[in-house]
């Protein structure tokens, strides 16, 4: 690794903490001085099935890539986001599968999101569910609102 600032190859750890499924550790370049942060995850061996029959390897990022941009200019945090995609990889993990569909992915995306932003869920779904016009939109809105009411419906042991 090298520093992000002067690009020198040599740096020292200055601190290390625990960050949801990840290590967080601050570094200080022996170049320049500049800080910078850096964190480590567990590279997973699960292929990602592609709608096409295609397999690549399952990349933390691009999952948070996706989820960041449905996101953009909505109230969820940054530590939100890392927690939803924590559990959705740990899921993925605890699955124990060589190879999980894209589609699974997806779906679990959307279940949380759902819980979390309802206009981040639409944009993800548009893309994901690959809405072709007004109609299927306003669709999986109904879907949404059905969800929504029935999950502030009281119990019957209430």
């Amino acid at each position: 690794m090298k520093c992000p600032y002067c690009n020198h190859p040599r740096h020292k750890v200055i601190d290390t903490r625990v960050a949801g499924d990840a290590i967080r550790r601050r570094r200080r370049c022996e170049n320049c001085g500049e800080r910078f942060t850096t964190y480590e995850h567990i590279a997973a061996s699960t292929l990602v099935v592609k709608s096409d029959g295609r397999r690549e390897p399952f990349d933390r990022q691009k999952l948070l890539a996706g989820i960041q941009i449905a996101a953009v200019k909505r109230p969820i945090s940054s530590d939100t986001l890392d927690q939803m995609v924590a559990q959705i990889v740990d899921e993925i993990q605890s699955m124990g599968r060589a190879e999980v569909p894209s589609k699974t992915i997806g779906t679990l995306v959307l279940d949380r999101l759902a819980d979390i932003d309802q206009v981040a869920y639409i944009r993800f779904a548009s893309v994901y569910l690959e809405m072709s016009d007004l109609t299927e939109v306003n669709s999986e809105i109904d879907r949404l609102m059905k969800r929504t009411a029935a999950a502030q419906q009281p119990t019957a042991d209430a």
